[in-house]
């Protein structure tokens, strides 16, 4: 079976959350575990994944059809259809610059 990269990545942060070792988790959802393996593996190598925001320095308000994150004087108003790629872009690029 194909999967979408949202899917793969759905699947990736969900067995994050489990705690449980990739090859089970894969069992148990009728994954091919070594597709599994690979797709965690391929995802520590890209570097790809979410960057972990403390809540009491961000907090995101939604606002139609846009969040609208504040802090300090910088405001950011990103599209509730934003795509991790993008939004990734976006994080890096505040790094950079703060």
């Amino acid at each position: 079976m194909h999967y979408s990269t949202e899917e793969k990545v759905k699947m990736l942060e969900e067995w994050k959350r489990s705690g449980k070792k990739a090859w089970r988790y894969a069992q148990e959802k009728g994954l091919i575990p070594q597709t599994f393996c690979r797709w965690a593996r391929q995802e520590r190598e890209k570097g790809t994944g979410f960057v972990e925001v403390a809540a009491r320095a961000v907090v995101p308000v939604l606002t139609g059809r846009e969040i609208v994150i504040e802090k300090g004087d910088i405001r950011l108003r990103l599209p509730l259809d934003i795509r991790c790629n993008e939004l990734r872009t976006v994080v890096e690029a505040l790094g950079a610059a703060v």
